[in-house]
C-alpha cells in the first residue's frame, strides 16, 4: 500500500524491506542499503515499541545511514513519545488522510516539499 501511494505521488524508484526481517536477521539491512541506495526511509517503528526504537538506533549510527533520512510512522505515537520523547513521527491508525501525509514527509525530507 505504502508503495502504492509513493508510487501516485511520483516516486518511480520505491523498494520495500521488512523491519521484522532485518531485526531477526533474514534479512541483510547492510546489503539492502548497498543494494538500494535510498535517499529517504521511511521506518515504522511498531509494538514492541522500545526495541523497534533501539534498533532503529543501532541502524542509525551505523556508516550505511550517514547523511540519509528518515521518516518515522507508528500506530502510537503517545506511546513512543513516552518512551523517547517528543518526536516528529507521524500516527498512521488507518484514517483515509494517513497515507497521504507519507508522500508529503518523503518530500519534506528530500527538501522538495
Amino acid at each position: 500500500m505504502l508503495r502504492w501511494v509513493l508510487h501516485q505521488h511520483g516516486f518511480s524508484n520505491v523498494v520495500t524491506g521488512h523491519v521484522t526481517a532485518f531485526r531477526s536477521g533474514d534479512a541483510d539491512f547492510l546489503r539492502f542499503v548497498a543494494e538500494h541506495d535510498p535517499a529517504v526511509f521511511v521506518w515504522d517503528i511498531t509494538i514492541p515499541y522500545e526495541p523497534n526504537w533501539r534498533f532503529l538506533q543501532v541502524l542509525l549510527a551505523s556508516d550505511a545511514m550517514k547523511g540519509r533520512k528518515l521518516v518515522v510512522t507508528t500506530t502510537n505515537k503517545r506511546r513512543l513519545k513516552e518512551i523517547i520523547g517528543p518526536t516528529e513521527s507521524l500516527e498512521i491508525v488507518g484514517k483515509p488522510y494517513d497515507l497521504e501525509r507519507i508522500p508529503k514527509a518523503v518530500q519534506s525530507a528530500l527538501g522538495t516539499g
